[in-house]
């Protein structure tokens, strides 16, 4: 076969070749959804997305006969010590083509001193991440990835070993809770707890405890990065359209915020015949199934408890009660299915109650893989 050249993205029109070609790659996937050309380009653009404050990022495409067959990103984040990472990871059926990519990306974290390698993180741990690896007779959910069912074999054949696995747990509304579940609601909340919205006039202040709960709840976690107020300001602002308040939970004690919940209509849903394009008239599709809650799916997209609530009863149940007003407004709007992702495989707790919620098992497996760089 002709040789494989992997040179760096330059330009607008190779990372349009970047970013749309897994749509060929995949084409013949019924569950595969190819992701808004937009909000692709916006967020690998340096300019536009605030996470590039801290990461340097290099793209790459594997070419063939003078067509693109192959894609991977490296990056390099100033709050991981030593570890680089690879991302955005597609290739043709080929172990030649993988072959090629690591050893470009590798290289290049070589280049920046990086001892280890992660992957893949699209960009980052607290964006899409992980390898699908179990769970490919469905769609996947709004910013959970859908990779090509040999992808796993290919990644494994460069010296990559497992490092963690994510899991998503589906949970159809229309089943009962189970009892143990079920017993945490019927009991009465403590007189001090209070579960409320997200107060929209007070948007600033709201986000900047959600960040603090969030960094706080996570940074024991495995390869846990701080989100930055800028880069979850940036997140916000490209999903103006999915933000509800109705989906936005907070639970207080004694007045001060404790836990968080932010629940997602499920955008994959609503865009999947409009092959990563919203110009000429996908924004008005859109903006019309979006008012008219045309969907049956959600997810669970962002959760955290205080630590110092980790270990105690109420620390378990300000989960459970932020999840049971996602149920209760989901079924206001006909949603039926409502994913929770992802899942560390080390969070026992959250892996208990994702279990509970879904008949005793995840419905998705996602893998993130480590290599140790010579």
């Amino acid at each position: 076969m002709s040789q494989i050249d992997v040179r760096p993205v330059e330009g607008k029109r190779d990372l349009d070749r970047f970013i749309t070609l897994p749509n060929r790659l995949q084409a013949a996937d019924p569950n595969y959804v190819a992701p808004l050309m937009m909000e692709r380009r916006e967020s690998l653009s340096p300019a536009k997305n605030p996470l590039f404050r801290h990461v340097d990022a290099q793209f790459f495409l594997a070419w063939r006969d003078g067509v693109p067959v192959g894609r991977i990103s490296a990056q390099s984040d100033d709050r991981v010590a030593d570890c680089g990472h690879f991302g955005l990871l597609a290739g043709e059926d080929d172990p030649e083509v993988f072959r090629a990519l690591f050893a470009a990306a590798e290289g290049w974290l070589k280049a920046k001193g990086r001892t280890e390698v992660r992957g893949p993180f699209n960009l980052s741990i607290n964006e899409e991440c992980g390898l699908l690896i179990d769970g490919f007779d469905t769609q996947p959910m709004l910013f959970m990835p859908h990779d090509a069912r040999y992808v796993a074999a290919r990644v494994e054949e460069q010296g990559y070993a497992k490092a963690m696995d994510l899991f998503a747990y589906l949970h159809l509304t229309s089943d009962p809770f189970p009892k143990a579940i079920e017993r945490i609601i019927e009991r009465p909340r403590p007189p001090e707890v209070v579960v409320r919205h997200l107060d929209w006039k007070r948007y600033d202040e709201e986000i900047a405890t959600v960040i603090d709960i969030f960094n706080d709840a996570w940074s024991e976690n495995w390869g846990f990065v701080p989100f930055s107020p800028e880069e979850l300001h940036h997140l916000a602002k490209s999903l103006k359209l999915l933000i509800d308040e109705r989906l936005l939970w907070i639970v207080e004690v004694s007045g001060r915020a404790a836990a968080f919940g932010v629940g997602l209509p499920n955008l994959n849903e609503m865009i999947a015949d409009f092959d990563g394009k919203l110009l000429p008239f996908n924004w008005a599709k859109l903006v019309w199934r979006l008012k008219r809650m045309t969907y049956t799916s959600g997810r669970v997209a962002l959760m955290g408890v205080r630590k110092e609530y980790a270990r105690s009863f109420l620390g378990r149940a300000m989960p459970i009660y932020i999840f049971d007003e996602f149920r209760k407004e989901g079924r206001r709007r006909g949603i039926e299915r409502v994913e929770m992702s992802w899942v560390l495989e080390s969070n026992m707790p959250m892996r208990h109650m994702g279990e509970a919620l879904s008949n005793g098992s995840a419905y998705k497996t996602y893998r993130i893989y480590r290599k140790a760089l010579a």
